[in-house]
């Protein structure tokens, strides 16, 4: 079980890394916002997901 909560940061932490990069890119780039707008968004949502299973999961070994 541990190692499942070990995973799921992981990817907490490598989306983490990917969205502080490629939201400012994304933003900076002229009439990239309005492509890439839904998978920022199904990007956060993930994010967000990954959190709250993380947190429910750890629960359970603490």
């Amino acid at each position: 079980m541990i190692l499942v909560v070990q995973l799921l940061v992981l990817a907490l932490v490598i989306l983490s890394i990917i969205l502080v990069v490629g939201i400012p890119v994304t933003l900076a780039s002229p009439g990239q916002w309005e492509k890439s707008k839904n998978l920022v968004y199904t990007s956060i949502g993930i994010w967000i997901g990954l959190i709250v299973v993380t947190s429910i999961i750890n629960s359970f070994i603490a």
